[in-house]
């Protein structure tokens, strides 16, 4: 018989993270690789956990994630907005807890693009009064 996955398709900047939920023992694999090994800061590591903790279920699930785009943090942000939408799935009552926590609102905040006459987004050339 087919196991039981649930899924859940995390986004933050410019990173997309598919996460699949499998009940298991725990392990968070990314990439093919174990979240230590993936991650290298621990606020990372703890970014991504935050779901499982806040619904108690850590331990329940083996969570298997494909992340790619953006930089870690954004990844990090994603895989937790992934963990999130899964867990919806395991159980609807959990909806209350993770909305409380902001977990299932996508941060739409995204890189500012660069304008025409200036350096950078904002930033303008150095102004020379003479």
């Amino acid at each position: 018989m087919a196991q039981v996955q649930y899924y859940g398709t995390g986004r933050r900047k410019h990173s997309v993270a598919r996460v699949r939920l499998i009940p298991g023992e725990g392990k968070i694999v990314v990439n093919g690789r174990d979240l230590d090994e993936y991650f290298g800061l621990e606020t990372l590591k703890l970014i991504v956990k935050q779901p499982l903790v806040e619904t108690g279920v850590t331990g329940q699930y083996d969570v298997h994630v494909n992340v790619n785009g953006g930089g870690f943090t954004g990844q990090a942000g994603a895989i937790r907005h992934g963990i999130a939408r899964a867990l919806l799935q395991v159980d609807p009552d959990n909806r209350a807890t993770l909305k409380a926590a902001g977990f299932l609102t996508r941060d739409a905040r995204m890189k500012e693009r660069k304008k025409y006459g200036l350096k950078a987004a904002r930033r303008a050339p150095q102004f020379s009064k003479r």
